[in-house]
C-alpha cells in the first residue's frame, strides 16, 4: 500500500502561491469516470485542471498524492489512516494546508481517527468528497474542492484559522470528530448534531471563531500504533443473552462500544448487567454512547442507567461512535487498562463538550 505523488501542471508556483496546499487522493465518487464501455473508474488526478478549470485562479500551489490503487472508502482501514498521518507528518513543514478527498462513507471514521492521530496539530486538514462524480453535469464535487481548497489556506495573523481536522461537505465546514454521515441520497450527507458548524460558505466563509479549536502548539507528533480489538453492540428491544455474550466472551476483545438508547438508558435485565461486571472485571472497557445523532449520555438520570454506571460503564457522554471507536484505537494502543479508563472521559482533540 502506497502513494504516488502526481505532476499537475497549469497551477500556481511555489514562488508566487500565497499558499500551498497538499491534495491527497484516496478514491471514492469524487474522482470517477467513464471509461470506453461506460462502466465508472477512478480517473487520472493529473487531469483535475482540465475538469476544473476554477482552481488556476486561487492563487494557490499544489502538490498532490494519490493512493496508488484509489479505493472505495468501504475497503479504507487503520492501515490507511497511518498512511494519511505519514503523509502528513513528512509534507508539514512545506505546505499550509491539507486537503484529503476520500469516499463519503467512512469520511468521518477517517476524519475522526486522524484527529487523534494528529497530536499538535496547528494546520487544517479537510476531508471533503461528493456524491456525484466530478464528470456529473450536477456534480457536487467542484464547489465541495474549491472551497476545501480556500479553507486549508485561510489564514489571519499568519495563522491557520482553522488548526484541525475537518469535513467540509455541502457548504459546511464540520470538526471531523464530531461529524456522522446522516444522508446518501442528498448533497448534505454529513451532520454534527452535538456541535455547531466551524463555517458556512455562502458569497464569502463565515467562520464561527469561538466554535475552532486552536492549536495548543506547533509540534506534531503522530500516534500511528492502532488497536481495533473492539465490538460495537447496539442494544435493541429483544436483544439475546446469547447474541450479547457471543461478543463479550471473545478473549481478544479489550473494549466495546454499547450504543444505548436516549440519554444512555438501556435494559435492566440482571443477565446484561452480570455480563456487563464480569467483562469489565475482566480488564474489558465499555463506553456508553447514545444511538441518537444529538444530545448526550448522562448515565444515572434515569433508573436504566444507573445500573450501567454501577457495573463500571463509562459515559460517552456526547461522542459519536465514530470518535469513540477511533479514540479507543489509540488510546488501547499507546496507555495501560488504568489510563484508558481515565482518558475516554476527557476530552482530548474536541470530541467530547466540556
Amino acid at each position: 500500500m502506497k502513494v504516488k505523488q502526481i505532476q499537475v501542471s497549469g497551477t500556481q508556483s511555489a514562488e508566487t502561491a500565497r499558499a500551498r496546499v497538499l491534495i491527497l487522493y484516496t478514491g471514492g465518487t469524487f474522482g470517477m469516470t467513464h471509461d470506453a464501455s461506460g462502466a465508472l473508474i477512478p480517473f487520472d488526478f493529473s487531469s483535475i485542471v482540465e475538469h476544473l478549470p476554477t482552481i488556476r485562479n486561487l492563487g494557490l500551489a499544489f502538490t498532490v498524492f494519490s493512493f496508488e490503487k484509489p479505493i472505495d472508502s468501504s475497503n479504507i482501514s487503520p492501515e490507511h489512516w497511518k498512511l494519511l498521518a505519514e503523509v502528513i507528518r513528512d509534507n508539514y513543514a512545506a505546505h499550509d494546508g491539507f486537503v484529503i478527498l476520500h469516499g463519503t462513507d467512512t469520511m468521518a471514521y477517517t476524519a475522526s481517527a486522524l484527529s487523534f492521530m494528529l497530536e499538535g496539530l496547528s494546520k487544517p486538514v479537510i476531508l471533503t468528497g461528493a456524491q456525484l462524480p466530478i464528470i456529473d453535469p450536477r456534480s457536487d464535487a467542484r464547489e465541495n474542492l474549491i472551497t476545501a481548497l480556500e479553507i486549508a489556506a485561510a489564514k489571519k495573523d499568519d495563522r491557520a484559522i482553522v488548526p484541525e481536522v475537518c469535513i467540509y461537505f455541502d457548504y459546511e465546514l464540520l470538526r471531523g470528530n464530531r461529524s456522522k454521515k446522516v444522508e446518501s441520497m442528498q448533497f448534505d450527507a454529513f451532520d454534527s448534531g452535538n456541535y455547531p458548524a466551524l463555517a458556512k460558505a455562502g458569497v464569502k466563509i463565515d467562520y464561527n471563531h469561538a466554535a475552532i479549536r486552536q492549536a495548543v502548539n506547533n509540534e506534531l507528533t503522530l500516534r500511528t500504533n492502532l488497536d481495533s480489538s473492539i465490538a460495537i453492540l447496539k442494544l435493541f428491544p429483544g436483544i439475546s443473552e446469547q447474541v450479547v455474550l457471543s461478543v463479550f466472551n471473545n478473549t481478544s476483545l479489550k473494549a466495546v462500544i454499547l450504543e444505548t438508547y436516549g440519554a444512555g438508558n438501556a435494559p435492566t435485565n440482571s443477565w446484561l448487567i452480570e455480563a456487563l461486571q464480569q467483562v469489565i472485571a475482566r480488564g474489558v472497557i465499555v463506553v456508553n454512547v447514545s444511538q441518537c445523532p444529538g444530545g448526550m449520555v448522562v448515565q444515572g438520570k434515569y433508573a436504566t442507567s444507573k445500573e450501567l454506571m454501577q457495573a463500571g460503564v463509562l459515559s460517552g457522554r456526547d461522542m459519536t461512535t465514530e470518535a469513540a471507536l477511533t479514540k479507543l484505537m489509540v488510546l488501547l494502543a499507546n496507555y495501560d487498562t488504568a489510563q484508558c479508563r481515565q482518558l475516554v472521559e476527557q476530552n482530548l482533540a474536541g470530541e467530547l463538550s466540556s
